[in-house]
């Protein structure tokens, strides 16, 4: 597992939907670690570009455009991310590196 893989969650706790996606954006230390949850951000099919939202799509494994939403961040256990299915790109971890500074207001 590594920061800025994508993976598809059956069921995720508090989700109305059966599924959905959501990128790893924990740090590789903690990802290295025996630690049983990991930090992530979901993945919605509607975006309004805003400077906390990363527009990904069929490159990073998805159907179709979608939007990281780095202002809903949650922690998921390691044992729900089974169905990977791709990563971002160096460029697309940049743009996800500056969603997550504006998200958390760290200028």
């Amino acid at each position: 597992m590594r920061r800025g893989d994508l993976y598809r969650v059956r069921k995720p706790r508090g989700d109305t939907k059966e599924s959905r996606v959501f990128v790893v954006v924990s740090r590789q230390a903690l990802l290295r670690s025996t630690f049983s949850t990991v930090v992530c951000a979901p993945v919605y099919t509607h975006g309004e570009g805003l400077t906390t939202q990363v527009a990904v799509g069929p490159a990073e494994g998805l159907r179709h455009t979608s939007w990281i939403t780095c202002d809903n961040l949650t922690s998921l256990r390691r044992s729900d991310l089974t169905d990977y299915l791709g990563a971002l790109s160096m460029a697309k971890t940049r743009e996800l590196n500056r969603a997550l500074r504006s998200a958390l207001d760290l200028g």
